[in-house]
C-alpha cells in the first residue's frame, strides 16, 4: 500500500493499451521533429520526400492526441473531473484549440515549402501536449497520489544542484547556440562537415 511505501501490483501492470498507445503517440511526435528537422536542413528530393511525411504525421499525431485526450478521462476520472468542471473547462480550453491552429499551420506550412516554420510548429505542438499532460496530472507528478513536493529531494540537496545548475547550465547554452550557429543552414554535396 502506499502508506507502507511498497509496490503491491504486478511487473507488467504498466502494459495496458492506454500506455501502448500513448507510447505510440510519442514515437510519432518523434518522428515528425525528425522529419521536420530534416526539411529544415536539407534540399531537394530528401526536402520533398520529408514534406509529405511530415503532413501524413501531422495527421496521424493529431488524431492520436485527440484520441489520447478523449481516453484519458475514462482511464482517470479525477483527470475528467479537473478538465471538464467550470470555470477549469474555459481556462484550459485554450491548449486543445492552440493543438488544431498549431496542426493546422504546421500543415500549412509544410504545403508552402517553408524552411524553419514547420520544425519550430513541431516543437510547439510537442509543448503543448506536455502541456496538456502538466494540467492533467498537476501537482502529481507520479500519478495518482505522489504530489511534487513529496517526489522531491532534500532542501540541502536542491539547493546544491541549483548552485551547479546555474553554473553549468549558461556553458550548455553558449555550446548550443555555437553549434546550432557553425551548423546553420542546408547540408548540401558540398559542405565538408558530413
Amino acid at each position: 500500500s502506499v502508506s507502507e511505501q511498497q509496490f503491491s501490483g504486478g511487473s507488467f501492470d504498466w502494459l495496458t493499451p492506454f500506455s501502448l498507445f500513448c507510447g505510440f503517440g510519442l514515437m510519432l511526435a518523434y518522428a515528425l521533429l525528425g522529419a521536420t528537422w530534416l526539411v529544415k536542413k536539407c534540399q531537394g528530393e530528401l526536402k520533398t520526400t520529408m514534406q509529405q511525411l511530415g503532413r501524413a504525421l501531422t495527421l496521424c499525431l493529431l488524431m492520436t492526441i485527440g484520441l489520447v485526450s478523449l481516453w484519458t478521462p475514462f482511464v482517470q476520472p479525477n483527470i475528467a473531473l479537473r478538465w471538464f468542471s467550470l470555470p477549469n473547462l474555459f481556462y484550459f480550453a485554450p491548449v486543445p484549440i492552440l493543438v488544431l491552429a498549431c496542426g493546422w499551420a504546421l500543415m500549412k506550412s509544410l504545403r508552402r515549402d517553408d524552411n524553419y516554420q514547420p520544425f519550430l510548429l513541431t516543437l510547439c505542438l510537442v509543448f503543448l501536449g506536455f502541456s496538456g499532460l502538466g494540467i492533467s496530472i498537476w501537482p502529481h507528478i507520479i500519478p495518482p497520489n505522489i504530489s511534487l513536493w513529496q517526489a522531491a529531494a532534500p532542501d540541502s540537496s536542491l539547493s546544491f544542484m541549483l548552485v551547479g545548475a546555474l553554473m553549468i547550465i549558461p556553458l550548455i547554452l553558449v555550446y548550443t547556440f555555437w553549434s546550432y550557429y557553425v551548423f546553420r543552414g542546408k547540408v548540401t554535396k558540398d559542405a565538408a562537415y558530413h
